[in-house]
């Protein structure tokens, strides 16, 4: 579960379950070298460095390959198959996932539109601003680049009807638009092109993300195990008197050593982990305190989300301890309920029953979130375990399974892994938390 505004800042090699060796390149052999804020942990003179704390991680980016332009090449043709099937002669989009996933290109968002249109003859163009033409050639032109003509507006004329005009040269009768193009440029091209004309393309672009192939498993599966690794290394590292804040850091770390990018974490002590999304506070670990930590990162792209919730130290915690099992037995009910044909809500229902089934709330009060969400280039992305999601779940979906059972002013217990779905079940990815002392 990634909320917006999560703080950003080895063990043995797990077992994969599937032969890698078109991806394995090898895996690098030089951590990142990274100091850490001050850490006030009792019994500590002076905050320990990086070196110090994780220096067995070593960067293992190398160890998949980053998706190619072949392959993205292959993405855009299935796309200009799904718009001929939709009976649609065109996608249009701006920055983000969907232009990553089709192109390898990043560009921001800014009010000057810069887009990609996909069409259904197979070809593709970008619009630009014209001052910012040669800036775009560098990115779209060259060896493993996507190519593509450029139209380019200027600063006296708006974007849309140059979109428009070049969609018409194109001999374009009927513009879907991605999901997440912004209203006001997916309304100004409504009004140039005809708003009968112009529609929502969200069923096509579910249709071309939400089954992950074998590479985009294997980049998933690696990163949703490096992310375990580096919360089995801060739990390793944990003395009583840290911060969630301290903690916090520690993760970002230990994920930047093993090579991922972009880090982010809540790591939440106590009465904090009673907030699905609470903050960081500044109460100070201590033997018998919950501890939750729901992290990730990204492994070329591709984005892994783990929940882990755990004792610390060895004072007794009967009632949460009672908790966490509720919980794991919750979430192990609802991965052996997943499997292909079967709709996404129904797997939510099966973790509510069962969290009735023993004693707590089986609608929302307890239980306060939905069941997970689908994760890939975006830590929330389609599909969702959400009561009112009717979508057949497909084998090569990814998705989180994330129960959790909060007590406001006590603590909450909150376990998630990503899984796949599979033809007959769902598979993990990497470890599954074992017992409430440790998050291994």
């Amino acid at each position: 579960m990634r909320p917006n505004g999560a703080h950003r800042v080895t063990h043995e090699p797990l077992k994969h379950p599937f032969d890698r060796r078109a991806l394995l390149l090898g895996a690098g052999a030089f951590g990142i070298g990274l100091s850490l804020p001050s850490c006030r942990s009792s019994g500590l003179d002076k905050p320990p460095s990086g070196d110090e704390l994780f220096g067995h991680l070593r960067d293992d980016s190398a160890s998949v390959a980053p998706v190619s332009e072949p392959e993205r090449a292959l993405r855009r043709a299935r796309l200009a198959s799904l718009l001929r099937a939709a009976q649609a002669d065109a996608l249009v989009l701006e920055g983000g996932a969907t232009m990553t996933y089709l192109s390898g290109v990043s560009w921001g968002k800014s009010e000057r539109l810069f887009a990609l249109a996909v069409l259904a003859d197979g070809s593709h163009f970008w619009l630009v601003p014209a001052f910012e033409a040669s800036r775009a050639r560098g990115l779209v032109e060259g060896i493993d680049r996507p190519g593509g003509a450029l139209v380019t507006w200027n600063e006296d004329e708006y974007a849309t009807p140059v979109l428009a005009a070049a969609l018409r040269h194109r001999r374009v009768e009927r513009v879907l638009v991605e999901p997440q193009l912004r209203h006001v440029f997916a309304d100004r091209l409504s009004e140039e092109f005809g708003r009968e004309r112009v529609s929502s393309g969200e069923t096509v672009v579910a249709a071309l993300r939400s089954v992950k192939d074998a590479h985009e498993l294997a980049l998933m599966e690696r990163a949703n195990e490096l992310t375990k690794i580096a919360i089995g290394s801060v739990a390793e590292s944990l003395t009583p008197g840290l911060t969630g804040t301290e903690i916090g850091a520690r993760m970002e770390l230990a994920h930047t050593r093993l090579g991922m990018r972009a880090p982010w974490n809540l790591s939440l002590i106590g009465p904090a982990a009673a907030l699905p999304h609470g903050d960081s506070d500044r109460r100070r670990l201590a033997r018998g305190d919950v501890i939750l930590i729901d992290t990730g990162a990204a492994l070329h792209g591709y984005q892994s989300d783990v929940t882990r919730t755990w004792i610390f130290g060895d004072a007794p915690n009967v009632e949460a301890e009672r908790v966490w099992q509720t919980v794991r037995d919750t979430q192990r009910a609802a991965i052996d309920a997943i499997r292909a044909g079967v709709e996404a809500r129904v797997i939510d229902g099966v973790a509510r029953t069962f969290v009735a089934s023993r004693g707590f709330d089986g609608g929302y009060r307890d239980f306060t979130h939905r069941l997970g969400h689908g994760i890939g280039l975006e830590g929330h992305e389609h599909p969702y375990f959400d009561g009112g999601n009717r979508t057949i779940l497909q084998p090569g979906m990814t998705l989180s399974v994330e129960p959790g059972l909060y007590f406001p002013g006590r603590f909450g217990v909150r376990i998630e892994d990503i899984v796949v779905v599979e033809t007959s079940g769902a598979r993990v990815f990497g470890r599954e938390q074992e017992n409430a002392r440790s998050p291994a």
